[in-house]
């Protein structure tokens, strides 16, 4: 029978076929920074898909509109972040900076969540990746008591959030800019990362 590719696969993409590691292609979700917010840098994620695919890398998939793609390549993460990075500044003419991880990264993250049993809501629990580890510790200085009921929990490369007043209402996240963090930085509800990585094992 005839392998047949998800709805929302680039055309002619190859499927996958062990989790995580497909022979020596690695599966990787990126996550596009600050794309289809309002009316700025609108993205359709047929076009993302296509021009995935046209760099070669296999699998793709998106989820959602906000530019979260999981696809198979042999190529190291930081290729990948100069590679799309590139090709999206070339095709839609602004500059679209990307964070990349592995399936097994991704599932370490899911497997050290500090706020197991806190935070209740996962549309108001998010995850800020970040590019790199954190040059400045802007939150390390933040006394939690000016914050609460919001949390946050710092780890390698990524930082736990938790806002039970909704993120609208944070006074947190004025504090989670790439000037204070001194890195690129881009945030996931639960949701969306659960789901990343249930597409990544794929």
């Amino acid at each position: 029978m005839a392998e047949r590719s998800p709805a929302n696969a680039a055309p002619g993409s190859r499927s996958g076929r062990r989790a995580g590691h497909h022979g020596a292609v690695t599966t990787y979700v990126v996550l596009l920074r600050g794309v289809n917010l309002g009316r700025n840098r609108r993205l359709a994620m047929a076009d993302l898909r296509g021009w995935l695919a046209d760099l070669g890398y296999e699998n793709v998939r998106t989820h959602l509109q906000s530019g979260n793609a999981v696809l198979g390549s042999g190529k190291k993460a930081a290729e990948l972040q100069r590679e799309i990075g590139k090709r999206l500044e070339e095709e839609t003419g602004a500059s679209i900076r990307c964070v990349v991880r592995t399936h097994d990264e991704l599932q370490r993250v899911v497997d050290g969540n500090p706020f197991e049993g806190v935070a209740t809501d996962p549309a108001r629990f998010l995850v800020a990746f970040l590019a790199e580890p954190a040059k400045k510790a802007r939150l390390a200085t933040l006394d939690p008591a000016e914050y609460e009921p919001e949390r946050w929990h710092i780890g390698p490369r990524e930082i736990y959030l938790w806002h039970p007043g909704g993120i609208n209402n944070s006074k947190l996240t004025n504090e989670l800019t790439d000037r204070n963090l001194g890195v690129l930085a881009t945030a996931r509800n639960w949701n969306t990362v659960l789901k990343l990585l249930a597409m990544s094992a794929d």
